[in-house]
């Protein structure tokens, strides 16, 4: 390891020690397991911006949208609009639901549905496998990026990651996740501002890179590059994510209140919108200055060989708080769907109060071990999340609009829809031509799984449980698990 290399892994670790200490002055206002999952359900407007544009400017927005810029020109703003699209429409159809004291998506949907045991346990399962799904790809992002600025070895790099935002997460619990969000969010768009206007400065100006790079990746979102349906394709499944992943929805739940979540999520999208085309000009930057660069490896490479030392200790913080901002939110969603959902379809019952923070913090360490063994598999981030989002989310996405919008829907066409979107995407992943011609599964898997579930829930009965009933249904049975009464077996699983 060079001296530059040692300098950059010593940077890491503090900043990693520094997000631990965060954690555990966090931890002295951890003293219920609602504490430790839901931040005492008081996030106020300034804490959920944070948290949020740091999940956001994520993982996929940053390492990967680099990259895809790289390859695709202006395409790569393409994540950061439709993740902005995504906020948008998130608070526009769901922030209401805050009312609720919601504290899984999984039991939101379970009340769309008219508190049904089955739905709930279905998408429980689903949810937690979604979450180590996106905690993995923080993983992957975070990991590749160490690996190249560092040289340690990639798996290795797997472990630290994974590791350095587990911990933190593992002393404070969902406070010390957004506190420290908050830190790197600003670490990270600052980080990016600084990057992008040295990559301009470096390649000799703005007008030099439209004129360095070819014409089809400088076209309009680069759609001559790319296409115009992979184009859409890509902003589509970055929106269905934002709407349909478990840590946007643990956002709601814990802020302070709807008006709160409204004006968050206002000003997040926002910001997005306007991050989204940073990486773009990074990543065409790096094209410019070294076209036969790995295109994974574009981030990395203008920290570690283009600039100076101190610009790639910033710029690595940057990288790396957008990996740890990002995993550590999935984290905790995966172990309230985990603790409050999946544990209960089992035993009928949640763990005891007095027991829940310890619980979670095992909860924590199985999650990490499972999204830790998922990430061998592979390292393409953007491949890793579209393929994903599509298989596991598009349905979801789809039960929830039509569960909350449609009076006519039942539980039937709920999984319906659950089931198709998902057979669709393999279907799809699985046909080349097919693949080449969508860019990803998002579209018609979306659309199969919309049609799956009207089609099942008109030639099955209509629903007969009410939404008021449906949620009196689940404060009851809140109630009881939460004071530690095991439910009747009929009401684990089955309705």
């Amino acid at each position: 390891m060079g001296d530059a290399q040692l300098i950059y892994l010593l940077v890491f670790l503090g900043f990693l020690i520094a997000m631990i200490a965060v954690g555990i002055l966090v931890s002295r206002n951890v003293s219920s397991g609602e504490d430790f999952l839901m931040g005492g359900r008081g996030l106020s407007t300034p804490l959920l911006i944070g948290t949020t544009v740091a999940t956001l400017v994520g993982t996929g927005s940053s390492m990967g949208a680099v990259g895809f810029g790289f390859s695709n020109g202006w395409a790569g703003a393409l994540y950061g609009i439709g993740g902005s699209v995504g906020m948008i429409l998130l608070l526009l159809l769901f922030a209401d639901v805050r009312k609720y004291n919601f504290m899984t998506f999984s039991e939101e949907l379970s009340f769309y549905y008219g508190a049904n045991k089955l739905v709930k346990g279905l998408t429980s399962i689903i949810l937690y496998v979604a979450c180590i799904g996106w905690l993995g790809a923080h993983i992957i992002g975070g990991s590749l990026y160490l690996s190249w600025i560092t040289g340690i070895d990639p798996t290795l790099s797997k472990i630290i990651v994974a590791l350095g935002f587990g911990l933190y997460t593992l002393i404070g619990g969902y406070l010390a996740v957004v506190y420290t969000d908050v830190i790197q969010g600003v670490i990270l768009f600052l980080g990016f501002v600084i990057l992008t206007v040295l990559a301009i400065i470096t390649i000799g100006g703005f007008g030099e890179l439209s004129s360095k790079i070819t014409p089809e990746m400088g076209s309009f979102l680069g759609l001559e590059k790319l296409g115009v349906i992979p184009a859409l394709s890509l902003a589509v499944v970055i929106a269905v994510g934002v709407l349909a992943t478990p840590s946007y929805r643990h956002r709601i739940y814990s802020s302070k209140d709807e008006h709160t979540v409204k004006k968050g999520f206002w000003i997040s999208g926002i910001l997005f919108a306007v991050f989204s085309l940073f990486p773009a000009i990074v990543g065409m930057s790096a094209y410019i200055l070294n076209p036969e660069l790995e295109s994974g490896f574009a981030f990395p490479y203008l920290a570690t060989e283009v600039f100076p030392i101190w610009i790639g200790a910033i710029v690595l913080i940057a990288g790396l708080s957008a990996t740890m901002s990002s995993g550590s939110s999935d984290f905790i969603a995966a172990v309230a769907i985990l603790l409050r959902d999946v544990y209960q379809i089992f035993t009928g019952s949640v763990p005891k109060k007095e027991k829940m923070v310890l619980f979670s913090r095992i909860s924590l360490v199985i999650t990490l071990a499972l999204a830790l063994f998922f990430t061998l598999f592979t390292n393409n981030i953007i491949t890793y999340i579209s393929n994903f989002i599509s298989t596991v989310m598009s349905g979801l996405f789809v039960a929830a609009l039509l569960g909350k919008f449609w009076k006519r829907t039942n539980w039937q066409g709920g999984v319906a829809s659950l089931i198709a979107g998902s057979a669709t995407s393999f279907v799809i992943l699985n046909n080349e031509s097919m693949l080449t011609y969508w860019g990803n599964p998002i579209i018609p898997s979306v659309i199969i799984a919309l049609l799956a579930n009207i089609i099942i829930s008109l030639i099955t009965p209509a629903q007969k449980i009410s939404k008021e009933e449906s949620l009196r249904l689940l404060e009851e049975e809140r109630s009881m698990v939460d004071e530690g009464t095991t439910l009747p077996h009929d009401q684990t699983f089955t309705q």
